[in-house]
């Protein structure tokens, strides 16, 4: 009898309770945690062949209990959460799922610029607070906002997503500069430095690493303009975020959204308590990416991750 593939789902709390995991369980034999904490992750990845995780750190520290572990799949595009080179020193393969979020992302950026742009929620609480229907006047046109068409929209990062992002904002009748690290035919591309001063949008859609952890700091935030509207729906830790914080305070940044945090999720003494209110600021709990259409088509990629390695095949390999 042909020996079943373990699978160990490590957080599928993150994937949402909405969806059906019946592909991963027509791959193999299934045990799921809706979460797990740092200190039971070694025992719970000591049997599996296989491992699906979103968020869970797979390092040093645990790796080494998983005697059977042979792929990781990452139920997402990004991976900073493994340890590769320990992957590769012990020849344990890494999947990821690229391109199945490029729309949910680029809607939830888009739906951020326009209803900070315009001020919805301001307008929006004026009128559920009553004080339209008792002002007695047809319209209420303050704060003050302007048209998207005819501004210059910056985007950090042109994969799948930033790409689908330009797209939006040229709908919109926006100029789109673009930063990448290599120039691309048919684009404006520029220096990040020249992106900041010219843009009066700025979006990041750039991988987490070394060269863009804190890539939008201090020093890049006063190149900006103030009314500038800023929007992080990368990684967290690509913005520093207390100079982000300090920036809002200041009326240094005209309007700020994120929907991606460097601990996750943040913490009572995170810089970002200090803004969440304010009318000018959008949180959002990291849910760009988790569209219900998107989500299934991840975990769909996952499965058939699964089954072509098992089959030999090389797919979706970051390892």
């Amino acid at each position: 009898m042909e020996k079943k593939i373990k699978i160990t789902i490590l957080d599928s709390a993150t994937l949402g309770k909405d969806i059906d995991l019946t592909p991963l369980y027509d791959v193999g034999e299934v045990c799921k945690y809706e979460m797990t904490s740092p200190e039971v992750v070694s025992v719970r990845i000591a049997e599996c062949d296989a491992v699906v995780l979103n968020k869970v750190k797979l390092d040093r520290t645990n790796l080494p209990f998983a005697k059977n572990l042979k792929v990781i799949c990452v139920a997402a595009t990004g991976y900073d959460n493994i340890d590769l080179e320990y992957c590769r020193e012990n020849n344990i393969a890494v999947c990821n799922v690229a391109g199945y979020s490029s729309h949910s992302v680029a809607q939830l950026t888009a739906a951020m610029v326009l209803s900070l742009s315009v001020h919805l929620n301001e307008y929006t609480d004026y009128v559920n607070s009553g004080k339209y229907t008792a002002g007695g006047v047809q319209n209420h046109l303050s704060p003050t906002y302007h048209e998207l068409c005819g501004k210059t929209w910056g985007i950090i990062g042109y994969g799948g997503i930033g790409k689908q992002v330009a797209k939006v904002a040229e709908a919109f009748g926006c100029r789109v500069l673009v930063n990448k690290r290599t120039p691309e035919y048919g684009v404006e591309c520029v220096s990040i430095d020249e992106l900041c001063r010219q843009s009066d949008v700025v979006t990041l859609h750039t991988p987490l690493n070394d060269e863009t952890r804190s890539l939008i700091d201090k020093a890049k935030i006063a190149l900006m303009k103030n009314s500038v509207i800023l929007v992080n729906v990368a990684r967290g830790a690509v913005v520093d975020e207390q100079a982000v914080a300090d920036a809002v305070l200041n009326g240094k940044i005209g309007a700020f959204g994120c929907d991606v945090y460097s601990v996750e999720p943040f913490s009572e003494n995170h810089p970002y308590n200090r803004i969440k209110c304010f009318p000018n600021v959008c949180l959002t709990p990291h849910m760009a990416w988790g569209a219900y259409e998107a989500r299934n088509r991840c975990l769909s990629e996952v499965a058939k991750n699964i089954k072509s390695f098992f089959a030999g095949e090389r797919r979706n390999r970051i390892v």
